[in-house]
């Protein structure tokens, strides 16, 4: 495995094994639950907005270590922005997803996902949590 490999790994399975994301958001204004019926990913989605911004954000469910990963990356990712610019990043990742050309550096440790657009029985993984706060914005 080339070092790049390696690292891209340790990066998801540190979000997946220690994401401090990973509860119930207990005075959330906004909350949506996203499945994949196809391998049985299942996610809550929590948000606790303040006008347009989002103030914290959190996550329950279980699934594949690329869907929990993803779900950790996308809230260190959209803590503190606002709508709008929430709705653009969840497109980069979309976009990239997809094979389209972004700014990778905008989409912080969720770049390393990337890869992942080679696998399309894993892109709805990915996407899972992504989708989601589509949903909820």
């Amino acid at each position: 495995m080339s070092d790049l490999n390696q690292l891209y790994s340790e990066v998801i399975m540190e979000h997946y094994e220690n994401s401090p994301h990973q509860k119930e958001l207990k005075d959330a204004t906004h909350k949506e639950r996203g499945y994949n019926p196809l391998c049985g990913d299942n996610i809550t989605l929590y948000l606790k907005m303040n006008g347009d911004i989002i103030e914290d954000a959190s996550f329950t469910g279980h699934g594949c270590a690329i869907s929990q990963a993803s779900t950790s990356m996308m809230i260190d990712l959209i803590k503190g922005k606002d709508k709008k610019e929430a709705l653009r990043l969840v497109q980069q990742f979309i976009d990239m997803m997809h094979k389209k050309d972004v700014n990778l550096d905008e989409l912080g440790d969720a770049q390393v996902l990337q890869g992942v657009s080679d696998f399309p029985a894993r892109v709805k993984c990915a996407l899972l949590a992504w989708k989601t706060l589509q949903e909820i914005l």
